[in-house]
C-alpha cells in the first residue's frame, strides 16, 4: 500500500501482479531505490547535491507527483534544487557534474538548465558586485595583448580566482551553454571572451592535457587527441565575439596560437578559415614575435603550411583595411616577417619574389625593411 500511495508507477504496476521489477535503465540503480524506499516510509532521506539528480530522476520514472501525496518526492527534490543547490556555487557545479550520467532525464527535467542559469548567474555576480570586484578584480588579457602566448602564465592567471578554475574543467556542451546565459544576463564581453581564452588555453593550447589524453587513449592516441581537441577548437572559435568592436577585446597572439594548433592538427578548413579573418582584422595590432613561423627541421619555406597560413592572413588584411595608418603598419609588419624568411638558405629568389609580392608597392610607406630583407637573402 505505501508503494502504491506515493507512487503511480507502482500503483498501476502492482495492480496488474505483485511481482514488479524497476526498468533496467533506473536511474541510480539500486542505492536511488534504497533512498527512495526511505522516502515512501517516511524516514529520513539523506538528500545532498551527489545524490540529488539521481533520487529527482527516480522520482520522475516512479511518477511521484503530488497528485498521489502531498509533499511528493518529485516537488521535495525540485524544492531542495532551487532552494538549496542552486544558491551554492560548489553544491551546484556537483549537480552539474553528477547529471552527466544521467540523460535524458536530467535535460527533460531541466536540471542541466537550471545549473548552468545558476552557475552563470553567480558568474555575473563575481564580476558585476562592486564588492567582490573590489577586493580582487577579475584579469582580463589586455595586459599580455602584444606578447606572444603563453599557455603556462594564462594557467597561472586563471588559477587566482577559484570560480574560473571550475568553469572551465566543465566540458565544452555546458562550457558553451554557460557561455550563452553569460551573455544574455549580461556579462561584459571582456570577460566572457576571457573565460572563452582560458577554455581554450586549457583543452586546446596546453600541451600538458594533450599528453594526458594520449597516455589515456586505448588506441590510436594521437588521432583520438587530435579528433577531441579538433571538436573544442571548432566550438571555442564560434564562441569568439564576431562584432569588430567586440573582437578587438581578444588578443591577436592568441588566436595566432589557436590557427598554430589548428594546423597542427589538421582542423577543418573552415575553422582555419575563420581563424585567419578574425587575425586579419587585427594583425595591424600583432607583434612580428607572435607570428607564425616554420617549425624547425620542417618542410621548406614555400610550402610551409605556417607561412602559407601567414600569407593568406596578409592578403586578407591588405585588401580588408581601409585606413592608410594599418595599411602601413601591416606592410611593415610583413617586410619585418620576410626579413626573417629570408635567411632559410634553400629560399629560392622565385619564391622569395613572390613573398615580396604578397603586399602592392602603394602598400608600403617607405622600402627600408624590404631593402633589409632583401639583403638577408642575398648574403
Amino acid at each position: 500500500y505505501v508503494l502504491m500511495s506515493k507512487s503511480g508507477y507502482f500503483r498501476r504496476a502492482l495492480l496488474k501482479s505483485m511481482d514488479v521489477e524497476l526498468p533496467s535503465t533506473f536511474p541510480g540503480g539500486s542505492q536511488t531505490f534504497q533512498w527512495i524506499v526511505l522516502f515512501m516510509y517516511d524516514y529520513p532521506l539523506p538528500m545532498d547535491p551527489f545524490n540529488l539528480s539521481a533520487i529527482r530522476c527516480a522520482a520522475e520514472v516512479l511518477e511521484m507527483y503530488e497528485n498521489y501525496c502531498s509533499g511528493n518526492l518529485c516537488e521535495q527534490s525540485d524544492l531542495y534544487l532551487n532552494q538549496v543547490v542552486l544558491q551554492h556555487w560548489a553544491d551546484t557545479l556537483i549537480v552539474l557534474q553528477k547529471s552527466q550520467t544521467l540523460q535524458p532525464w536530467c535535460e527533460t527535467l531541466l536540471i542541466v538548465s537550471r545549473c548552468i542559469e545558476s552557475l552563470a548567474f553567480m558568474a555575473c555576480m563575481e564580476v558585476l558586485d562592486p564588492e567582490r570586484r573590489g577586493q580582487e578584480p577579475v584579469i582580463t588579457f589586455s595586459l599580455v595583448a602584444g606578447r606572444r602566448w603563453n599557455c603556462e602564465a594564462a594557467k597561472e592567471i586563471s588559477g587566482k580566482h577559484l570560480w574560473i578554475k571550475d568553469l572551465i574543467a566543465i566540458p565544452f556542451g555546458h562550457f558553451q551553454r554557460i557561455i550563452g546565459s553569460m551573455r544574455r544576463q549580461g556579462m561584459e564581453e571582456k570577460f566572457v571572451s576571457t573565460m572563452i581564452m582560458f577554455y581554450a588555453n586549457k583543452w586546446v593550447l596546453s600541451k600538458k592535457t594533450h599528453q594526458f589524453w594520449e597516455i589515456t587513449a586505448e588506441k590510436n592516441s594521437q588521432d583520438v587527441v587530435n579528433h577531441k581537441i579538433s571538436v573544442i577548437l571548432q566550438g571555442v572559435v564560434d564562441l569568439l565575439p564576431i562584432d569588430q568592436k567586440s573582437r578587438n577585446i581578444i588578443p591577436v597572439g592568441f588566436l595566432l596560437s589557436l590557427l598554430s594548433r589548428s594546423l597542427k592538427i589538421h582542423s577543418a578548413n573552415d575553422v582555419k578559415k575563420k581563424l585567419q579573418h578574425l587575425i586579419a582584422s587585427l594583425l595591424h595590432l600583432a607583434q612580428l614575435d607572435e607570428l607564425l613561423f616554420p617549425e624547425k627541421g620542417g618542410r621548406s619555406i614555400s610550402s610551409s603550411p605556417e607561412v602559407e597560413a601567414m600569407k593568406k592572413v596578409f592578403v586578407i588584411s591588405i585588401t580588408s583595411f581601409t585606413n592608410p595608418s594599418t595599411f602601413f603598419t601591416v606592410s611593415k609588419l610583413w617586410d619585418l616577417y620576410l626579413s626573417r624568411l629570408a635567411v632559410d638558405p634553400d629560399l629560392s629568389a622565385s619564391s622569395f619574389m613572390a613573398f615580396v609580392e604578397i603586399i602592392p608597392i602603394s602598400a608600403r610607406q617607405n622600402h627600408d625593411h624590404l631593402y633589409r630583407a632583401t639583403d638577408t637573402f642575398l648574403l
